[in-house]
């Protein structure tokens, strides 16, 4: 089948690399693309939320199945505009509808989803501009650190964790009185801080059945020992050592069934995945945010290590028929570290040459910010690419990524050195 995939980031070209390998593949497009996907598939020049233009590529190259990347096109209704479009209605499209993607579009209307159907997580209080001095109120009530959310979405950085009440009140008014984070904080949900430790849980559901995906821990942190700003994800780690059978037992039993149930009593038409951000507090499992897509760097650990054909699985997600089929799992372990801009993620410059991905022997080397010019792969975004390893521990694996790392270069490469510091 002819197969298209939205998106130009790490998560897409993993996404391309292994659907590439699938014999049910005949042709493969992804839109926009970067300098990774140009060699294994055609890039289409288009935007992710260019609904019109997306409908176009569609016909013209007789497309079978179209896989959302980047979560923009789900929240603003994607799979609606195929459901509705008679030229699109038998187009096998993968992602959530409009109503689903609003687990990710608005972190109050999760919160309620949470609250709604007991699935455990931190208590919360939703603030607007109006009931700012609320809100500061609220803040008083709590214990530091002091967590604010942006409700819209704002690329993985509307998410502040704060020490000091002064600086929470401030960055409070920042957000919903001078839109720190643009309309993404018109809304801003304030959390009680749970201590733990984080890990992803990632589920591909019909809305029906469920297959749990492998576990993934990722590092938003742009520097060592999780400091600094946060980023898109600096590094992953799958399986999760510490996720035994035990708590994945109660993740599933807690979470999982919960969460794929509350789809169902509501009636969302929901095909596709979606991603649980979790902390483990003591022994129990909370939910901190759902995704309504791959997490990105998690799916160049998670998808390398899934054997069976994703066309095949993508197609029963499709037909709601998930319960027919198995998922067969690769056991090593996956490791990804991202290089970075020098600057990221504020200012950071384009147009540098990346020297060296030839040289790589044994990871794989997933293209995120990065298009081809002038015969060469050069830097196009704050995140660039990303080396991935698979060994029989997640340590060999990172000494394997590392070592592949020292052979490539470009201006102001950054990188962290510390990915799986705190698993040791």
């Amino acid at each position: 089948m002819n197969i298209l995939i939205l998106g130009s980031g790490g998560r897409e070209h993993t996404f391309a690399y292994k659907i590439a390998q699938s014999e049910r593949c005949t042709s493969l497009f992804v839109a926009p693309g970067n300098a990774g996907t140009a060699e294994i598939a055609t890039n289409v020049p288009l935007s992710v939320t260019d609904f019109e233009a997306i409908k176009a590529c569609v016909l013209q190259n007789n497309i079978d199945m179209v896989i959302v990347g980047p979560e923009d096109p789900l929240v603003y209704g994607i799979a609606n505009y195929f459901q509705y479009n008679e030229a699109l209605r038998d187009v096998m499209l993968i992602g959530p509808s409009k109503r689903g993607a609003q687990l990710e579009g608005s972190k109050e209307r999760a919160k309620e989803f949470m609250m709604q159907h007991n699935i455990p997580t931190a208590a919360y209080a939703s603030f607007t501009k109006e009931s700012l001095d609320a809100g500061k109120q609220f803040l008083e009530t709590l214990k530091p650190p002091y967590v604010l959310k942006a409700d819209g979405l704002a690329a993985g950085k509307g998410v502040l964790i704060l020490n000091k009440l002064a600086e929470a009140k401030q960055e409070l008014e920042n957000m919903v009185s001078h839109s720190k984070f643009g309309d993404a904080s018109t809304t801003v949900v304030i959390e009680e801080f749970l201590d733990g430790i984080e890990l992803s849980v990632f589920v591909l559901t019909d809305g029906k059945n469920y297959k749990i995906l492998p576990t993934a821990k990722d590092y938003k942190r742009i520097g060592e020992g999780d400091a600094g700003l946060n980023t898109g994800g600096m590094g992953a780690i799958s399986p999760v050592p510490f996720a035994d059978t035990a708590l994945m037992e109660k993740i599933e039993e807690r979470i999982v069934k919960p969460s794929v149930n509350g789809l169902q009593i509501e009636q969302i038409d929901y095909k596709g995945f979606l991603f649980i951000g979790l902390i483990k507090v003591g022994d129990d499992p909370y939910v901190i945010e759902y995704n309504v897509r791959m997490g990105d760097p998690e799916t160049e650990v998670v998808l390398p290590r899934i054997k069976t054909d994703l066309v095949s699985l993508f197609e029963a997600t499709y037909e709601q028929r998930l319960n027919e089929v198995s998922i067969e799992i690769d056991d090593r372990a996956a490791t990804t570290i991202m290089l970075v801009s020098g600057g990221y993620p504020e200012a950071y410059e384009k147009g540098k040459e990346i020297k060296g991905i030839s040289a790589i022997k044994d990871s794989i080397v997933f293209h995120a910010g990065t298009i081809q010019k002038d015969g060469k792969v050069v830097t196009n975004g704050g995140r660039v690419v990303a080396i991935t390893s698979l060994d029989s521990d997640y340590k060999l694996a990172l000494k394997k990524s590392y070592q592949n790392i020292a052979k490539l270069s470009f201006d102001r490469m950054y990188y962290r050195t510390d990915i799986g510091f705190d698993l040791t």
